[in-house]
């Protein structure tokens, strides 16, 4: 398993180590002692969640606060969806830069998102699910977010705008600006 540095503080890419054979292959998903000594970062999760969407699905910008703040490990089970993971740590040097990474299960990556970071992805396939493993428990009302649309943030989505469906929840989340992270 590498862990590899994006450009955001403390968020990173686990790119594993593939063994291939005639067979079939064999990789080591994640491994907490070796993210750890690589990072400093604790990669302990207590919860896994999983969710299914069809083409042109927006999921985000979501973030859980305070006591429930989660740090979430990601990736894409079947399909293709495009990650991103904005810093809305406001002590953070990269504080409100976004970063976006293609997962697949061809490229076998993953994301690591801290805590007080904002995440969401598109769905670039016909369906895709999608897989998240969280450091802490899930708390409704630790629930916030950003507009997934942000004219400050700027974030390509890698889809035709007249494809984007979201819930009516993301569609009405406060702006970069509006917001108290």
């Amino acid at each position: 398993m590498k862990v590899k540095n994006t450009p955001l503080k403390d968020c990173y890419i686990i790119e594993p180590t593939i063994f291939e054979d005639d067979r079939g292959y064999f990789f080591e998903k994640f491994n907490e002692r070796i993210f750890k000594e690589t990072t400093g970062l604790n990669g302990h999760f207590v919860q896994d969640n999983v969710s299914k969407s069809v083409y042109g699905v927006v999921r985000g910008l979501h973030l859980q606060k305070g006591e429930y703040a989660q740090a979430k490990l990601v990736s894409c089970l079947e399909g293709r969806v495009y990650d991103v993971a904005i810093d809305l740590r406001e002590d953070s040097p990269t504080f409100g830069q976004w970063f976006g990474v293609e997962l697949t299960p061809e490229n076998k990556l993953q994301l690591y998102i801290p805590r007080g970071f904002g995440h969401g992805f598109s769905v670039l396939s016909e369906t895709a699910v999608f897989a998240y493993k969280c450091d802490n428990f899930y708390n409704k009302n630790s629930e916030g977010g950003v507009l997934w649309n942000d004219e400050k943030l700027k974030i390509d989505w890698q889809l035709p705008l007249e494809d984007v469906i979201l819930s009516d929840k993301d569609a009405v989340l406060s702006t970069f600006d509006d917001h108290n992270f």
